[in-house]
């Protein structure tokens, strides 16, 4: 198959970005030409295109006219903003998680505790028509960078439900670690909620997909969510909190665990956890309880490679697994932590949805049931756990 040539661009220059400009160097089914990067800092822009390639746009309008597609790692708060203007030129425009969100007024006095969530839930489901809006006249398409939907394992699972027809009766997933690496992390203005929308976006997007693919295999259309119920808490803020120094603490006016139950239209469930005080590294899990198998989705820690170092120091310049906090003793080392997360996989899907026309697993679709899911559940945790419909666009 002739190799197209596509032309890419970035928005952002953090911590995503280095994930997706590393997708983007393992692409193998497309020439990929990176024309540049644009980001608030220029300094920083600067930095990581002589580090990786392409040119730093002063003006993002500037990159636009010279790529195909933009990827958009910019904080989440900026998310819709680009994407439109992306679309708006017929440029693909792959938005990392979370896709959209409520972020008030956006001001520095902004303060998510004093909000309706009846009111973050409208924004936010706005926020995403509008987008979804701009892709319906667009030549370009608006991929969701989410990474679990193409993580091996959940591919894997993703095969055997298609293949023998399951249904699967109860999804029960996990994000958790110490704390996010980003600074902006805890503000919401910044973030659109705390530790649901940063971390347990990832298993609920997983467990909605895997429904959607059940649906499709079985009954020809998606099962798509239908009510949730949820809570959240901030322990780290308590007063009783003993600081031992091992955890985040840093969450301005946004919740560090929260849990959400999921009913589909089908009746059938899921839960997921996400949290910001597990210590010990990543805690990212899947489990599939289905009418005629189980599975267990182990995206991190796994068994694939275990490593004993008896002295810390030795693997100084050695990369063992996110989080750990050190190096020595038992480890699960990471052989590719990023492929076993989905990363290259998902960068490598989208752009043979770019250059070849390829269907999109994880589209706009996928995201606006993820965000609804997730302001349902802020507005379900604010009432204490009352149930909460699902709106679906």
């Amino acid at each position: 198959m002739r190799k197209s040539t596509v032309r890419a661009g970035l928005v952002g220059s953090g911590f995503a970005a280095n994930l997706h400009i590393e997708g983007i160097h393992r692409v193998y089914g497309t020439n990929v030409e990176v024309v540049g990067i644009h980001a608030r800092d220029q300094a920083k822009a600067t930095a990581f295109a002589d580090a990786h390639g392409g040119e730093a746009f002063a003006e993002l309008d500037a990159l636009l006219e010279k790529i195909d597609v933009l990827h958009i790692v910019a904080p989440f708060s900026l998310h819709e903003a680009f994407a439109v203007r992306a679309l708006e030129r017929d440029v693909h425009a792959i938005v990392e998680k979370p896709f959209t969100g409520y972020f008030g007024d956006g001001g520095d006095g902004f303060d998510a505790r004093d909000a309706a969530m009846s009111d973050a839930k409208t924004g936010a489901l706005d926020s995403n028509r509008r987008m979804l809006a701009a892709k319906a006249i667009s030549k370009g398409s608006i991929p969701y960078a989410e990474n679990w939907v193409y993580a091996p394992a959940i591919q894997k699972e993703r095969e055997v439900i298609e293949k023998t027809e399951a249904q699967i009766l109860w999804l029960h997933g996990e994000e958790a670690h110490s704390g996010s690496h980003a600074e902006a992390y805890g503000h919401w203005r910044l973030n659109g909620g705390g530790a649901m929308i940063g971390k347990g976006v990832h298993p609920l997007s997983a467990a909605l997909y895997l429904k959607k693919v059940e649906g499709r295999a079985r009954l020809g259309k998606p099962i798509r969510p239908k009510t949730v119920t949820a809570r959240t808490h901030s322990l780290t803020r308590l007063d009783g909190f003993q600081d031992k120094g091992h955890l985040r603490t840093v969450y301005h006016n946004v919740e560090d665990f929260a849990m959400i139950h999921v009913t589909f239209e089908d009746g059938t469930i899921a839960t997921v956890f996400a949290s910001e005080i597990v210590i010990g590294g990543i805690h990212n899990w899947l489990e599939v309880c289905a009418n005629n198998h189980r599975t267990n989705c182990d995206l991190n820690p796994n068994d694939m490679m275990q490593t004993y170092n008896p002295v810390d120091a030795q693997f100084d310049d050695i990369y063992v697994v996110e989080k750990t906090g050190t190096k020595q003793g038992w480890a699960k080392t990471a052989p590719d932590e990023d492929s076993t997360h989905g990363f290259p996989q998902e960068v490598e899907a989208f752009y043979r949805t770019v250059a070849y026309g390829d269907p999109v697993e994880s589209d706009g679709q996928l995201a606006a049931d993820t965000i609804s899911t997730v302001y349902s559940r802020y507005l379900s945790a604010e009432q204490e756990g009352a149930q909460v419909t699902v709106e679906l666009l």
